[in-house]
Protein backbone atom coordinates (compact mmCIF):
# COMPACT_ATOMS: atom_id res chain seq x y z
CA UNK A 1 0.00 0.00 0.00
CA UNK A 2 1.52 3.84 -1.07
CA UNK A 3 2.07 6.18 1.70
CA UNK A 4 -0.91 7.77 -0.22
CA UNK A 5 -3.59 4.85 0.10
CA UNK A 6 -2.50 4.36 3.76
CA UNK A 7 -3.34 8.00 4.61
CA UNK A 8 -6.41 8.04 2.31
CA UNK A 9 -7.46 4.83 4.23
CA UNK A 10 -6.75 6.08 8.03
CA UNK A 11 -8.55 9.91 6.98
CA UNK A 12 -11.65 7.54 6.02
CA UNK A 13 -11.74 5.75 9.21
CA UNK A 14 -11.38 9.23 11.16
CA UNK A 15 -13.96 10.46 9.33
CA UNK A 16 -16.35 7.34 9.36
CA UNK A 17 -16.93 7.64 13.25
CA UNK A 18 -17.57 11.96 12.93
CA UNK A 19 -14.70 12.72 15.59
CA UNK A 20 -16.69 16.42 16.00
CA UNK A 21 -19.66 14.33 17.49
CA UNK A 22 -17.74 12.11 19.65
CA UNK A 23 -17.07 15.40 21.85
CA UNK A 24 -20.61 15.75 23.12
CA UNK A 25 -20.72 12.52 24.92
CA UNK A 26 -17.67 13.18 26.50
CA UNK A 27 -17.84 16.69 27.28
CA UNK A 28 -21.24 15.91 28.78
CA UNK A 29 -20.72 12.66 30.53
CA UNK A 30 -17.23 13.95 32.35
CA UNK A 31 -19.43 16.82 33.35
CA UNK A 32 -22.51 14.64 34.84
CA UNK A 33 -19.81 12.24 36.51
CA UNK A 34 -18.29 14.84 38.33
CA UNK A 35 -21.58 16.39 39.06
CA UNK A 36 -22.76 13.08 40.47
CA UNK A 37 -19.32 12.44 42.09
CA UNK A 38 -19.35 16.07 43.79
CA UNK A 39 -23.53 15.20 45.40
CA UNK A 40 -23.26 11.64 46.34
CA UNK A 41 -20.34 12.91 48.31
CA UNK A 42 -17.95 10.13 46.91
CA UNK A 43 -14.91 8.41 48.92
CA UNK A 44 -11.54 9.57 47.58
CA UNK A 45 -10.39 12.82 44.98
CA UNK A 46 -11.26 13.69 41.72
CA UNK A 47 -8.01 12.93 40.31
CA UNK A 48 -7.72 9.16 42.06
CA UNK A 49 -11.00 8.25 40.13
CA UNK A 50 -10.42 10.35 37.02
CA UNK A 51 -8.12 8.22 35.37
CA UNK A 52 -9.34 4.84 36.71
CA UNK A 53 -13.27 5.38 36.36
CA UNK A 54 -14.78 8.38 34.80
CA UNK A 55 -12.01 8.33 31.88
CA UNK A 56 -13.02 4.88 30.90
CA UNK A 57 -16.71 5.92 30.93
CA UNK A 58 -16.65 8.22 29.27
CA UNK A 59 -14.60 6.73 26.43
CA UNK A 60 -17.54 3.92 26.65
CA UNK A 61 -19.86 6.41 25.85
CA UNK A 62 -17.78 8.55 22.64
CA UNK A 63 -16.88 4.98 21.12
CA UNK A 64 -20.59 3.98 21.47
CA UNK A 65 -21.17 7.16 19.45
CA UNK A 66 -18.41 6.56 16.82
CA UNK A 67 -19.99 3.20 16.42
CA UNK A 68 -23.62 4.37 15.95
CA UNK A 69 -21.94 6.55 13.33
CA UNK A 70 -20.11 4.00 11.86
CA UNK A 71 -23.26 1.68 11.26
CA UNK A 72 -25.39 4.61 10.66
CA UNK A 73 -23.15 5.66 7.60
CA UNK A 74 -23.69 2.11 6.48
CA UNK A 75 -27.50 2.34 6.45
CA UNK A 76 -27.15 5.46 4.74
CA UNK A 77 -25.21 4.90 1.71
CA UNK A 78 -27.92 5.95 -0.87
CA UNK A 79 -29.02 8.71 0.97
CA UNK A 80 -25.40 10.02 1.43
CA UNK A 81 -24.41 9.49 -2.09
CA UNK A 82 -26.85 11.86 -3.24
CA UNK A 83 -26.88 14.85 0.29
CA UNK A 84 -23.17 13.56 1.30
CA UNK A 85 -21.16 12.08 -1.35
CA UNK A 86 -17.73 13.42 0.48
CA UNK A 87 -18.63 10.81 3.30
CA UNK A 88 -15.82 7.80 3.15
CA UNK A 89 -18.35 5.26 2.16
CA UNK A 90 -19.71 6.83 -0.82
CA UNK A 91 -16.20 7.87 -1.83
CA UNK A 92 -14.99 5.00 -2.05
CA UNK A 93 -12.33 5.68 0.89
CA UNK A 94 -13.90 2.81 3.30
CA UNK A 95 -15.65 -0.55 2.32
CA UNK A 96 -19.65 -1.42 3.67
CA UNK A 97 -17.42 -4.86 5.15
CA UNK A 98 -14.74 -3.05 6.77
CA UNK A 99 -17.30 0.15 7.91
CA UNK A 100 -19.18 -2.75 9.44
CA UNK A 101 -16.21 -3.89 11.48
CA UNK A 102 -15.24 -0.79 12.60
CA UNK A 103 -19.04 -0.42 14.39
CA UNK A 104 -19.32 -4.13 15.64
CA UNK A 105 -15.47 -3.79 17.16
CA UNK A 106 -16.66 -0.13 18.69
CA UNK A 107 -19.58 -1.92 20.34
CA UNK A 108 -17.81 -4.55 21.75
CA UNK A 109 -15.32 -2.06 23.12
CA UNK A 110 -18.05 0.20 24.49
CA UNK A 111 -19.79 -2.70 26.02
CA UNK A 112 -16.29 -4.14 27.23
CA UNK A 113 -15.36 -1.05 29.21
CA UNK A 114 -18.65 -0.82 30.91
CA UNK A 115 -17.97 -4.30 32.43
CA UNK A 116 -14.92 -2.70 34.50
CA UNK A 117 -17.62 0.42 35.70
CA UNK A 118 -21.04 -1.18 37.61
CA UNK A 119 -23.98 -2.84 36.97
CA UNK A 120 -26.02 0.03 35.91
CA UNK A 121 -23.73 1.77 33.82
CA UNK A 122 -23.46 -1.47 32.19
CA UNK A 123 -27.46 -1.67 31.88
CA UNK A 124 -27.38 1.83 30.24
CA UNK A 125 -24.74 0.61 28.09
CA UNK A 126 -26.73 -2.17 26.48
CA UNK A 127 -29.99 0.27 26.44
CA UNK A 128 -27.86 2.79 24.62
CA UNK A 129 -26.82 0.10 22.09
CA UNK A 130 -30.58 -0.86 21.43
CA UNK A 131 -31.24 2.33 20.93
CA UNK A 132 -28.87 3.03 17.94
CA UNK A 133 -28.75 -0.13 16.28
CA UNK A 134 -32.53 -0.66 15.90
CA UNK A 135 -32.41 3.00 14.47
CA UNK A 136 -29.93 2.34 11.75
CA UNK A 137 -30.87 -1.72 10.52
CA UNK A 138 -34.46 -2.95 8.96
CA UNK A 139 -36.79 -2.22 9.57
CA UNK A 140 -34.75 0.87 10.93
CA UNK A 141 -36.67 3.18 13.23
CA UNK A 142 -34.66 5.93 11.04
CA UNK A 143 -37.33 6.17 8.58
CA UNK A 144 -40.39 6.44 10.92
CA UNK A 145 -41.54 10.11 10.95
CA UNK A 146 -41.65 10.89 14.94
CA UNK A 147 -40.36 7.47 16.29
CA UNK A 148 -37.06 8.71 14.49
CA UNK A 149 -36.66 12.39 16.57
CA UNK A 150 -37.57 9.80 20.00
CA UNK A 151 -34.86 7.35 18.96
CA UNK A 152 -31.98 9.84 19.03
CA UNK A 153 -33.42 12.04 22.23
CA UNK A 154 -34.05 8.88 24.33
CA UNK A 155 -30.24 7.35 23.99
CA UNK A 156 -28.53 10.40 23.72
CA UNK A 157 -30.15 12.73 26.25
CA UNK A 158 -32.02 10.56 29.00
CA UNK A 159 -30.25 7.77 28.90
CA UNK A 160 -26.89 8.82 28.14
CA UNK A 161 -27.29 11.38 31.19
CA UNK A 162 -28.71 8.45 33.47
CA UNK A 163 -25.97 6.81 31.96
CA UNK A 164 -22.95 9.14 33.34
CA UNK A 165 -25.14 9.81 36.82
CA UNK A 166 -24.48 5.91 37.63
CA UNK A 167 -21.17 5.93 37.41
CA UNK A 168 -21.25 7.34 41.18
CA UNK A 169 -24.69 7.73 42.11
CA UNK A 170 -28.28 7.05 41.82
CA UNK A 171 -29.60 7.53 38.86
CA UNK A 172 -33.64 7.62 39.71
CA UNK A 173 -33.20 10.49 42.05
CA UNK A 174 -34.97 13.49 41.16
CA UNK A 175 -31.92 15.60 40.14
CA UNK A 176 -30.75 13.62 37.34
CA UNK A 177 -33.77 12.60 36.13
CA UNK A 178 -35.04 15.62 35.83
CA UNK A 179 -31.80 17.08 33.75
CA UNK A 180 -32.13 13.79 31.80
CA UNK A 181 -35.51 14.85 30.87
CA UNK A 182 -34.95 18.26 29.89
CA UNK A 183 -32.23 16.67 27.41
CA UNK A 184 -34.45 14.10 26.48
CA UNK A 185 -36.97 16.71 25.10
CA UNK A 186 -34.31 19.33 24.00
CA UNK A 187 -33.00 16.69 21.58
CA UNK A 188 -36.36 15.22 20.36
CA UNK A 189 -36.52 18.54 19.02
CA UNK A 190 -33.06 19.95 18.29
CA UNK A 191 -32.31 16.47 15.96
CA UNK A 192 -34.41 17.23 12.73
CA UNK A 193 -31.63 20.20 12.38
CA UNK A 194 -28.97 17.28 10.90
CA UNK A 195 -31.83 16.72 8.77
CA UNK A 196 -32.15 19.96 6.78
CA UNK A 197 -29.58 18.93 4.17
CA UNK A 198 -30.38 15.98 3.86
CA UNK A 199 -33.83 17.02 3.15
CA UNK A 200 -34.25 16.08 -0.86
CA UNK A 201 -32.27 12.75 -0.08
CA UNK A 202 -34.23 11.23 2.71
CA UNK A 203 -37.28 11.74 0.69
CA UNK A 204 -36.00 9.82 -2.55
CA UNK A 205 -34.39 7.15 0.10
CA UNK A 206 -37.92 6.58 1.94
CA UNK A 207 -36.84 8.07 5.32
CA UNK A 208 -39.65 10.37 6.25
CA UNK A 209 -38.79 13.19 8.73
CA UNK A 210 -40.41 16.45 9.72
CA UNK A 211 -38.50 18.27 7.62
CA UNK A 212 -39.07 16.56 4.12
CA UNK A 213 -42.92 16.16 4.96
CA UNK A 214 -43.80 19.74 6.45
CA UNK A 215 -41.25 21.68 5.59
CA UNK A 216 -38.53 23.30 7.84
CA UNK A 217 -40.44 26.26 8.56
CA UNK A 218 -43.32 24.32 10.08
CA UNK A 219 -41.15 21.88 11.23
CA UNK A 220 -39.73 24.76 13.30
CA UNK A 221 -42.58 25.51 15.11
CA UNK A 222 -43.55 22.20 15.72
CA UNK A 223 -40.31 21.52 17.71
CA UNK A 224 -40.53 24.74 19.01
CA UNK A 225 -41.95 23.46 22.16
CA UNK A 226 -39.50 20.26 23.03
CA UNK A 227 -36.44 23.14 22.55
CA UNK A 228 -38.03 26.19 24.56
CA UNK A 229 -40.12 24.77 27.33
CA UNK A 230 -38.11 21.95 28.94
CA UNK A 231 -35.85 24.83 29.80
CA UNK A 232 -38.64 27.60 30.27
CA UNK A 233 -40.39 25.25 32.82
CA UNK A 234 -37.07 24.68 35.06
CA UNK A 235 -38.23 27.49 37.58
CA UNK A 236 -41.74 25.33 37.89
CA UNK A 237 -39.11 22.04 38.60
CA UNK A 238 -37.52 24.46 41.27
CA UNK A 239 -40.69 25.64 42.95
CA UNK A 240 -41.84 21.73 43.18
CA UNK A 241 -38.29 20.81 44.72
CA UNK A 242 -37.40 18.63 41.99
CA UNK A 243 -34.41 21.21 41.42
CA UNK A 244 -32.60 23.19 43.48
CA UNK A 245 -32.99 26.97 42.89
CA UNK A 246 -29.15 28.16 41.55
CA UNK A 247 -30.08 25.78 38.85
CA UNK A 248 -32.38 28.27 37.67
CA UNK A 249 -29.99 30.01 35.97
CA UNK A 250 -30.18 27.14 33.07
CA UNK A 251 -33.38 28.59 32.40
CA UNK A 252 -31.47 31.08 29.92
CA UNK A 253 -30.77 28.23 27.77
CA UNK A 254 -33.90 29.12 26.50
CA UNK A 255 -32.83 31.83 24.57
CA UNK A 256 -30.65 29.51 22.34
CA UNK A 257 -33.16 27.29 21.08
CA UNK A 258 -35.40 30.21 20.83
CA UNK A 259 -32.37 30.99 18.14
CA UNK A 260 -32.23 27.57 16.99
CA UNK A 261 -35.60 27.25 15.80
CA UNK A 262 -35.36 31.16 14.40
CA UNK A 263 -32.27 29.81 11.76
CA UNK A 264 -34.44 26.09 10.73
CA UNK A 265 -37.36 29.36 9.69
CA UNK A 266 -35.33 31.38 7.98
CA UNK A 267 -33.88 28.23 5.76
CA UNK A 268 -31.01 27.53 7.47
CA UNK A 269 -28.27 26.38 4.77
CA UNK A 270 -24.94 24.18 5.47
CA UNK A 271 -22.05 25.76 7.14
CA UNK A 272 -19.01 26.32 4.99
CA UNK A 273 -16.83 25.15 8.02
CA UNK A 274 -18.61 22.49 9.61
CA UNK A 275 -20.50 19.47 8.34
CA UNK A 276 -23.64 20.65 8.81
CA UNK A 277 -26.37 23.74 9.45
CA UNK A 278 -25.54 26.50 11.74
CA UNK A 279 -28.97 25.41 13.66
CA UNK A 280 -26.99 22.09 14.18
CA UNK A 281 -24.04 23.45 15.34
CA UNK A 282 -26.04 25.85 17.57
CA UNK A 283 -27.93 22.85 18.85
CA UNK A 284 -24.70 20.74 19.67
CA UNK A 285 -23.32 24.15 21.43
CA UNK A 286 -26.72 24.74 23.52
CA UNK A 287 -26.54 20.80 24.54
CA UNK A 288 -22.97 21.17 25.66
CA UNK A 289 -23.43 24.63 28.07
CA UNK A 290 -26.66 22.86 29.76
CA UNK A 291 -24.28 20.01 30.52
CA UNK A 292 -21.07 22.44 32.13
CA UNK A 293 -23.53 24.93 33.15
CA UNK A 294 -25.05 21.78 35.22
CA UNK A 295 -22.22 20.28 36.79
CA UNK A 296 -20.74 23.71 37.60
CA UNK A 297 -24.16 24.82 39.62
CA UNK A 298 -24.31 21.24 41.06
CA UNK A 299 -20.52 21.53 42.46
CA UNK A 300 -20.84 25.33 43.55
CA UNK A 301 -24.15 24.24 45.54
CA UNK A 302 -22.80 21.03 46.93
CA UNK A 303 -19.56 22.91 48.25
CA UNK A 304 -21.55 26.05 49.44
Amino acid sequence: MSERSFKQLTKGYIDLIRPFTLLAPVIVSLCIMFASFVYSKHLGSVSDVFLSIMLPASFALAILNGASNALNQVADLETDKISKANRPIPRGDVSIKGALFVSGFMYALAISLSLFINTMFLIFILSITFFTVTYSIPPRLKDKLFLNQLWVGVPRGLLGILASWSVFGNAFEYLPLSIGLIAMFFLIGGSITKDIIDEEADKKTGTRTLINTYGAKKASFMVFPFMFFPFAFIPILIDAGLLDSSLGLLTFLAIPSFFICYLMYVNDKKSKILENTKSWSLMYMTYFFLAIGFSVLVSINCAA
